[in-house]
């Protein structure tokens, strides 16, 4: 796929109009980049886009009727003559010492009031602006109603604020026109450090070759191709070139008709803005590039980071304890209740977790549970194998992203850090574990020992008293026989035995019903615990590839198709 750079027309676009709502709409993409991308990515790389958004939404509400032009060159190059030429007044200063302009003048072709607040946000001061009307023009100077001509300070000046002033203007006005003599025209400075890189701005641009008087004629058109090679270097191809010569009114004319047919066009502006645009657009590529947004970590990613999440909030610890704790009721409800009160003692595992103990059975247990657990805190090998598996989650998302984003996934999928702990201890402390209600074939089992335990009471009863009843000479009892066994003393021995045995069945069958107690508070555990890392890694790490995803689009939509 190629990239958006590649699809910014680089063609000259100076016979082409610019449609206005596509513009708008264009700028308003930029817009849309600047939201999605807002917080993620370093400020500074973004100081053009919010700039031009800025300027061009106050470019466009202050006024279209006008066009300003701005006269560019450096010290000696005659732009100051060639300003009071198209004048025809003397409104600009000319001399030979440098710099000759230090503040900026303009001439305001139409009424002064109608340029005003456009003067005022370029900056120009009231005392620097003149009117170009006249009684005696008549109707000479008609075509260029409502352009604004600024004669800029030297860009070449020793004056460092001279410098950072013309940069500034060159950054508001609708066209630049740059002025080069015979003797500078190839200087590196205007070429390097200024119409290199106005290529994007070839449609706003003009060259003129002013004081061509000062070559003999001959010379021109060799000075010119040379001129014309340069620029082509500099990537303005298509860029206008003219001789002008402010001595010769004639020598004004090629000049005066481009700006008669920028102003009548009124399309200097939106040109300009569609070449900001597009500077823009080529800057903030590289930042989106042309990769597709992914849709998050992979599944063993995240299985990863469930494993170290479950590792850090403790649930092997609580399911060792719910498999203990499922042993030690099973054990109280079903063996000897002689022995049950004993065991009951003994303290509930979960209990010195701080989760349901024995109290809670039948209970809701997310009513019966704390706010806070006695889960071990996690060890160092814990908290660094989630570390890595946080890490592992932002490397893949962000695998075939750009160099800006990796940083911003990193950073969102670490974002609630801090807030996992409390979340993971709450989860753990919440989950129901499965323990709430006794088993039906525990009150099977425990009925059966109360059954036993009660023949082998009626057995040891029975024989107790027979034993009394002789001691005292008294008539003894007519102990009913089973076999050759006493029926009293088969109560007591089978009740006993049979206690026994039934403890001894049940037992292998408690600890298979422990461990399945255990599977199955584990995967609810980390069904909650990777409920958590949804929430507190995942999503904020997709919220970063949804906004990059929407940057992407914006940036598609900004560049011109």
């Amino acid at each position: 796929m190629t990239n958006i750079t590649g699809r910014v027309r680089e063609a000259f676009r100076g016979d082409q109009r610019v449609d206005a709502d596509a513009l708008i709409a264009r700028l308003d993409a930029v817009r849309r980049f600047l939201t999605a991308v807002d917080g993620l990515l370093p400020d500074a790389e973004l100081v053009p886009a919010h700039t031009l958004v800025e300027r061009a939404g106050t470019r466009l509400a202050l006024s279209r009727d006008h066009t300003v032009v701005a006269l560019a060159g450096a010290t000696g190059s005659g732009k100051s003559s060639l300003f009071n030429a198209l004048a025809q007044l003397e409104l600009s200063p000319v001399g030979v010492r440098r710099p000759t302009t230090g503040v900026t003048h303009a001439c305001v072709w139409g009424p002064l009031e109608g340029a005003n607040r456009l003067l005022d946000w370029i900056g120009v001061l009231p005392r620097h602006r003149f009117v170009r009307e006249s009684a005696l023009d008549a109707d000479d100077e008609t075509a260029l109603h409502g352009l604004i001509l600024l004669d800029l300070p030297d860009f070449d000046s020793v004056q460092r604020s001279h410098r950072l002033e013309v940069d500034r203007l060159l950054g508001l006005v609708d066209q630049v026109v740059w002025v080069v003599d015979p003797q500078k025209y190839a200087d590196r400075v205007i070429h390097d450090s200024y119409l290199r890189e106005f290529h994007r701005h070839r449609d706003v641009t003009l060259v003129v070759l002013n004081q061509a008087d000062r070559l003999p004629p001959a010379e021109v058109p060799r000075v010119l191709d040379d001129l014309r090679r340069l620029l082509d270097t500099d990537g303005l191809t298509g860029v206008p070139l003219l001789s002008t010569t402010a001595i010769d009114p004639a020598g004004m004319v090629g000049l005066r008709g481009a700006l008669e047919r920028t102003v009548a066009e009124r399309q200097a502006a939106l040109r300009r803005l569609a070449g900001d645009v597009d500077t823009v657009v080529a800057g903030l590529d590289e930042l989106v590039g042309s990769a597709r947004p992914a849709g998050g970590p992979d599944d063993s990613t995240v299985d990863g980071l469930n494993r170290a999440l479950a590792g850090a909030a403790g649930v092997p610890a609580v399911t060792e304890a719910v498999q203990q704790a499922y042993r030690h009721r099973a054990v109280a409800a079903t063996g000897w209740p002689l022995v049950r009160g004993w065991r009951r003692l003994r303290p509930d595992p979960l209990r010195r977790l701080h989760l349901p103990g024995p109290a809670d059975a039948g209970a809701d247990a997310a009513e019966s549970l704390v706010a806070a657990t006695s889960v071990p805190d996690p060890t160092a090998a814990q908290r660094s194998a989630l570390g890595l598996a946080i890490r592992a989650v932002a490397d893949r998302a962000a695998a075939d992203l750009p160099a800006a984003w990796p940083g911003a996934v990193t950073a969102a999928a670490r974002s609630r850090l801090g807030d996992l702990p409390d979340a993971l201890d709450r989860t753990i402390a919440s989950t129901d574990l499965g323990l709430g209600r006794r088993p039906l074939w525990w009150r099977v089992v425990g009925g059966l020992q109360w059954l036993v335990t009660l023949a082998a009471v009626v057995g040891l009863g029975w024989l107790v008293l027979g034993y009394a009843l002789r001691a005292l000479g008294l008539p003894a009892l007519d102990n009913p026989m089973v076999g050759q066994v006493p029926l009293p003393t088969l109560l007591l021995l089978g009740g006993l035995l049979a206690g026994l045995l039934l403890a001894a069945l049940t037992r292998p069958v408690v600890r298979w019903a422990a461990r399945r107690a255990r599977a199955r508070a584990e995967q609810r555990l980390t069904a909650k615990v990777a409920r958590v890392g949804e929430e507190y890694v995942l999503t904020p790490v997709r919220v970063v590839l949804g906004s990059y995803a929407q940057a992407r689009d914006a940036l598609r939509d900004a560049a011109r198709c």
